[in-house]
């Protein structure tokens, strides 16, 4: 390989992952990489002093682009909107900073981010670029990074979820939550989910979803109780990793219909996303590589 294709593919998994949180969608944040390196093949290698800091520079100017397109497409969207599930190696889950900020809780957060903010905060807090890279990347001073950094934090502060849960906890919580799933067992699901839990599904008008989020632990668990109990179908369920935690891949009449993934806090399940829309299910059939 030349040395551009060589420092590209190097490089390659942290710009993927770079776009992919900023973004929210695999999809485009692989037409960012595209973009990407149309841009980097054309710089002239002489001017660029560290490879790494200059890919995401030109990557995060590309997905900025792409997020302010993407926010006028989901203003039209149908019902909730949910992030691209990925299915990721176990070994992500071992990083618990990247896995939080892979998660679907922590993607949903980040939705409620100006582009700039969601630039920044990414890249300080995930990436812990410094403020001038930062500032190069996003077109502002470094002491007007500072200024937004300080404002994303105390926002995602406020919204993502309190405490920092185990791996090991999570996965015993979402061991409960599926077999309550699979034997669509009430008490079971009541004892698991959280009273004030949240339940979202994105069918994305194609497939059928609540276009509303769903509240409270009665009314989730009967919806789920209700729900995997159609008897003109073969339902099953696979348990897999989806965006760095446990999650459960879903079938019917053999066919994949959808990816349930949980977000758990204090013990018990309090966010709950099903993704359903079939244009976000090209990547749960094979891994994603996300890096920092």
């Amino acid at each position: 390989m030349d040395s551009a294709t060589e420092a590209f593919v190097r490089h390659r998994n942290l710009l993927f992952t770079v776009a992919y949180e900023m973004l929210g969608s695999a999809t485009d944040a692989e037409d960012v990489l595209q973009e990407t390196w149309l841009r980097w093949v054309g710089v002239e290698r002489g001017t660029v002093r560290d490879e790494r800091a200059y890919l995401v520079r030109i990557v995060t100017r590309q997905a900025l682009d792409r997020l302010r397109a993407l926010g006028r497409r989901k203003e039209s969207y149908v019902g909730p909107w949910l992030p691209e599930p990925l299915l990721t190696a176990p070994d992500v889950a071992d990083d618990v900073e990247l896995a939080d900020s892979v998660s679907m809780a922590m993607l949903l957060v980040l939705e409620t981010l100006a582009p700039t903010e969601r630039a920044v905060f990414v890249l300080r807090e995930v990436f812990d670029l410094d403020y001038d890279e930062i500032a190069e990347a996003v077109g502002k001073t470094p002491a007007t990074v500072r200024q937004i950094a300080h404002r994303a934090r105390a926002h995602v502060a406020a919204r993502r979820p309190r405490g920092t849960v185990s791996p090991a906890e999570t996965r015993v919580v979402f061991q409960a939550f599926q077999r309550a799933v699979q034997t669509g067992d009430l008490q079971r699901l009541l004892d698991v989910l959280a009273p004030d839990v949240v339940a979202l599904s994105d069918g994305g008008g194609v497939k059928h979803a609540f276009l509303r989020p769903v509240v409270g632990a009665g009314r989730v668990a009967r919806l789920l109780a209700n729900g995997w109990y159609q008897r003109d179908v073969e339902r099953s369920v696979e348990p897999v990793q989806v965006n760095g935690g446990p999650g459960l891949l879903v079938r019917l009449n053999g066919e994949i219909d959808g990816v349930l993934t949980v977000r758990v806090e204090n013990g018990h399940v309090t966010g709950l996303y099903h993704v359903r829309n079939p244009e976000k299910l090209s990547r749960v059939e094979r891994e994603t590589a996300v890096s920092r």
